[in-house]
């Protein structure tokens, strides 16, 4: 992998890109020109400085006394995103969560293009999801060379996780999304995201319990 300077950005700056985006893009909508770093700052609930540490990894974007031009940042954050680019997407598990999330609009409008689902039962294989037949498993690894799909999206039971997964790696897939609640290993160079849902309502619950919600 290439190191350059955007790789060595420290990933809670990272994080926060797709919340810049997606204020910036409002801004679009609502044909703001201008805006400064601290009406910014204020929409992503962070402090003006944060903001202008977080942009200067990047790049020189505003100028002082003037603010942001808001389209023209929030093409450039776009490209740091890599929206500039499409990928190609699968999901693995047809499920209720696989379901929802290829059902889910915004990911086509943000470039990442659902081409496959998959999945074991074979009473959902056949199924249409929106623009997608449902696929037996056994399809899967010639599937992502033929297509050459860049995301993986994992769905299913933990027990069937890590199987899935070696599946995709092998078959060269380059980044996975796993909604599976099990911690699963890949390579260095596949990407990994891990999105256990029950996870964040236990911080949730941390938080309401520090709150005194749970007392009487």
């Amino acid at each position: 992998m290439r190191d350059t300077k955007e790789t060595r950005v420290p990933m809670v700056v990272i994080k926060r890109l797709p919340k810049y985006y997606r204020y910036l893009g409002e801004l679009v909508e609502r044909k703001v020109e201008r805006v400064s770093s601290q009406t910014l700052a204020n929409m992503m609930g962070i402090s003006a400085s944060q903001l202008r540490q977080d942009l200067n990894h990047f790049g020189e974007f505003g100028q002082q006394g003037y603010g942001y031009r808001v389209e023209g940042l929030y093409h450039e954050i776009g490209r740091i995103i890599g929206l500039e680019h499409e990928y190609s997407m699968i999901i693995v598990g047809a499920g209720n969560l696989g379901q929802a999330l290829a059902n889910y609009p915004n990911f086509a409008k943000r470039g990442f293009l659902l081409k496959g689902v998959f999945d074991i039962n074979p009473k959902l294989v056949g199924l249409r999801l929106r623009d997608n037949e449902i696929m037996d498993i056994d399809k899967l690894k010639p599937f992502i060379v033929d297509k050459n799909i860049d995301i993986g999206i994992i769905t299913v039971p933990k027990e069937a996780a890590q199987d899935v997964a070696d599946s995709m790696v092998e078959a060269g897939i380059r980044a996975i999304w796993n909604y599976a609640p099990v911690d699963i290993k890949v390579p260095p160079q596949v990407f990994l995201e891990n999105e256990h849902l029950a996870d964040r309502l236990m911080v949730i619950s941390f938080r309401l319990k520090a709150l005194g919600y749970d007392e009487d």
